[in-house]
């Protein structure tokens, strides 16, 4: 008769869950036959992806002092083997192989929500430094309504520069200004500067100026180095920047039917060219032109004449120039550009100056607060010449101190114009 083959003990009965013990063919208490019980299955899954038919597993540790127990070992005292025997990578310590990779020692933030990138790079406000601003340029926190971009503005174009400031007064900038450099047909450097002061009475008096500084300014670009000579040119530049505001006035009908009263745009202009020997300068309106020798024993000039009341009174003889300017007709002005202007009528004047020195051109804003040329001339910095920029920033500066009641916009061309390429220091 074969022999059975040798089964492993069962803890328990399989019919009354009675506990057995090893070599039991039957269960002491309802006597079922334990060989009828089916053998384990031989294949133990662990050791036949392993390959490895035996195991050397290490020695139970001795019990500890307070148990008769030994201890058990954990899965991390026995080094792990891959499907074709081979040790795993890495210290024996890392344990039971998991097959996951290795996880990074940060994990990827969540993709950031566009709204709050939207947020997060809205502009900050001036005044409280903690709201956000909207899109209509006011603080979301504290309501203050934030600077626009023309509010203050500054640019340097070779050896010339200007300054435009919104005042301290005034809601906007109605100011603008346009100063470039460019070269003769023989090569000599010329610098050109406008400026222009929108009508605050007027319609869109911001558009006006920003429309005629840069008319006026491309005119003078384009007609120069063809060799047409600066008065002529800086003529024909007034008259196209009197056809670009007077072009603003088209406007739709629907527009006239809810603002039946308001006037066309309209801003004064006044602009220089500025070469190695000559010194032009045009102008409508009262916007001025001086010159500040940089000998200050030299006297400094005022080179253009106000389309004013107070300068007709004067021109009259009705009134001397202290008793017209003291007037408050003084700065009502007789001519602009604009399509509800006057005849237009350009003024354009030019000198040869014998020494060097800088032209500072400008609106009411800054002769307000130094009309005459002498006072003009004591506030102008004695390196103007060199340092445009910060000339022009100074005057400003003096406007603002003195009130600040008007936009005020400075440019300062020295004389001669420097060769290419020389700027401020």
């Amino acid at each position: 008769m074969s022999q059975m083959p040798q089964q492993a003990a069962l803890p328990k009965c399989p019919s009354c869950a009675e506990p057995l013990e090893a070599g039991d063919l039957f269960c002491g208490a309802c006597g079922y036959d334990l060989s009828q019980v089916p053998a384990p299955p031989g294949d133990q899954p662990t050791l036949a992806m392993t390959g490895a038919a035996d195991v050397d597993w290490p020695d139970p540790e001795p019990p500890g002092p307070d148990s008769a127990e030994p201890r058990t070992h954990r899965a991390t005292d026995v080094p792990g083997t891959d499907s074709g025997g081979a040790p795993l990578p890495g210290p024996a310590s890392a344990g039971v192989r998991l097959d996951r990779p290795a996880e990074p020692e940060e994990y990827a933030l969540q993709a950031p929500d566009p709204r709050a990138e939207s947020v997060a790079s809205a502009p900050v406000c001036v005044a409280c430094r903690a709201g956000r601003v909207d899109g209509d340029g006011y603080c979301e926190n504290c309501g203050h309504a934030q600077p626009r971009e023309r509010d203050h503005m500054e640019r340097e174009s070779g050896p010339l520069a200007a300054v435009s400031d919104r005042g301290l007064r005034h809601h906007r900038n109605e100011d603008a200004f346009a100063v470039a450099h460019t070269a003769l047909p023989d090569g000599a450097p010329a610098s050109v500067a406008v400026v222009c002061d929108g009508v605050s009475s007027a319609t869109r008096p911001d558009e006006a100026s920003m429309a005629a500084s840069r008319a006026a300014s491309d005119s003078l670009l384009a007609a120069l180095p063809r060799g047409t000579h600066p008065q002529a040119a800086m003529h024909e530049a007034i008259v196209t920047a009197a056809q670009a505001v007077d072009a603003l006035a088209g406007e739709p009908d629907e527009a006239r039917e809810h603002s039946p009263h308001q006037n066309a745009p309209a801003c004064t202009l006044v602009a220089s060219v500025v070469t190695s020997g000559l010194l032009v300068v045009g102008w409508v309106g009262d916007s001025r032109a001086y010159w500040v020798p940089d000998d200050r024993s030299a006297a400094p000039a005022r080179l253009t004449e106000d389309d004013s009341w107070a300068a007709q009174m004067v021109a009259a003889g009705l009134m001397n120039e202290a008793e017209a300017y003291a007037d408050e007709r003084a700065h009502a002005i007789t001519g602009w550009l604009g399509a509800d202007a006057y005849e237009l009528e350009p003024h354009t004047a030019s000198f040869k100056p014998d020494r060097a020195g800088v032209v500072v051109v400008c609106t009411d804003g800054l002769w307000n607060y130094a009309e005459a040329a002498e006072e003009l001339a004591r506030i102008v910095p004695q390196d103007a010449a060199e340092r445009p920029l910060h000339a022009a920033r100074v005057l400003v500066g003096h406007a603002l101190d003195g009130g600040g009641h008007d936009n005020v916009t400075v440019a300062v061309v020295p004389f001669p114009a420097p060769a290419r390429g020389a700027g401020s220091a």
